[in-house]
């Protein structure tokens, strides 16, 4: 599902964004033995295919085995993954313009991290695109709250 899903993240690209690598967002090792492909980095390849430009998928890596950050609140997201991130070579980085992908954005403490990561290491302007980013339940439409309201009473255990 990579390609038409990267063909959906095109479309919201600005067309003047200029970059020079792209950088997916890392699974850390444990966590990519156990999933068998990084999603964000397959997704960073078919953006790479379209704006013929190199993916670098080593440089930023992830050295904390973290919790998974679903199921954690945003402060506990924002903890979880402090000093999660390195750069293995700066140098190759200095001043580059960055666009770091990711797969889902909920409350931007990934992506939050990883840039300043990047940033700290000499790295020029980070900008992110992600493929879905979560909707606060405080801005659904009341409707689907009361759709849910209308259901039998056994059916929610009374």
């Amino acid at each position: 599902m990579a390609k038409p899903l990267a063909h959906l993240m095109i479309s919201a690209l600005p067309s003047e964004i200029d970059i020079d690598v792209i950088i997916p967002v890392p699974l850390h090792p444990t966590r990519l033995r156990a999933r068998e492909f990084n999603q964000s980095l397959l997704l960073a390849d078919q953006l790479s295919r379209h704006l013929s430009r190199p993916v670098s998928a080593t440089n930023l890596v992830r050295t904390v085995a973290t919790d998974p950050q679903t199921t954690l609140s945003r402060q506990e997201r924002l903890r979880n993954l402090r000093k999660a991130f390195e750069i293995c070579t700066p140098q190759d980085l200095s001043e580059k313009r960055i666009l770091l992908v990711d797969d889902v954005y909920t409350t931007g403490a990934t992506l939050n991290e990883c840039a300043k990561t990047l940033r700290k290491s000499g790295a020029g302007p980070v900008f992110a695109l992600t493929l879905a980013r979560t909707v606060d339940t405080a801005l659904v439409p009341d409707r689907f709250f009361a759709e849910q309201a209308q259901q039998p009473l056994t059916t929610i255990g009374i």
